[in-house]
């Protein structure tokens, strides 16, 4: 269940992007829950994703992107009006493609603005052969039980792929004030992964003369699966309404 995804249906479109490490299933709830709605939708697997970690290190953050960029040209065949919607990293991917890319708004859930401080991080360009691998621990961040274990990702980071995340935030925090379209940002209170703070960081950072914050309650980093997805639907519904 971890392959792409697509649902066609009226002219407006939303391109959905999964988180890193993760896979188009983290997205396909949303996903059906938007085509219900009328829309169009399709969901990207990220390149070296959603098959084995070994693949994430045959990919840089450009592939990462260009993925987004082959969604946002299959999308366009069938809709008239782009929305990109992404997960984390995948909101991260959804913001340098609002930057880069002609959309008419974008969605960022759960986006980090940076990477947590660690001093290990500048010693991981050497460290990624002795340590390639590292461990998530633990069940993750969830506050419903039965969303956690139906998803879908890999078991590990592998390490030479953080560092890649780490450029691309770079590559996202300068490319904020580049965003004009209209722009929500959704994030957990309780999301232990990716404080919210992140998230004001991020909209403080937009170019968006139209721009929204939305902090909910009761769920963890992966809020499109877990116990407030339905608030989530609809805010996102009514945004691109």
């Amino acid at each position: 269940t971890a392959e792409p995804f697509f649902f066609p249906g009226g002219r407006t479109g939303c391109l959905l992007i999964h988180g890193f490490t993760g896979s188009p299933k983290e997205m396909r709830t949303l996903g059906e829950d938007l085509h219900r709605r009328g829309y169009t939708v399709l969901g990207v697997r990220v390149a070296g994703h959603a098959t084995q970690p070994e693949d994430m290190l045959h990919t840089r953050w450009q592939d990462w992107l260009l993925s987004v960029e082959d969604g946002l040209h299959l999308l366009r065949g069938a809709a008239e009006r782009i929305f990109v919607c992404g997960l984390s990293m995948g909101g991260a991917l959804a913001l340098m493609a609002a930057a880069r890319y002609p959309v008419s708004g974008v969605v960022a859930m759960s986006t980090p603005y940076e990477l947590p401080p660690n001093p290990l991080l500048r010693l991981l360009p050497a460290l990624q052969y002795i340590k390639p691998k590292v461990s998530k621990g633990g069940k993750g961040d969830w506050v419903d039980p039965q969303a956690a274990e139906g998803h879908v990702d890999y078991p590990y980071y592998p390490s030479r792929s953080i560092l890649e995340l780490n450029t691309l935030l770079t590559e996202m925090r300068a490319d904020l004030p580049r965003v004009t379209v209209p722009a929500l940002l959704i994030h957990s209170r309780d999301d232990r992964a990716v404080p919210f703070a992140h998230m004001e960081k991020i909209y403080l950072a937009l170019g968006s003369t139209r721009k929204e914050m939305l902090l909910i309650e009761h769920s963890g980093h992966v809020i499109v699966r877990d116990q407030q997805r339905g608030q989530v639907f609809e805010a996102v519904d009514n945004f691109i309404r």
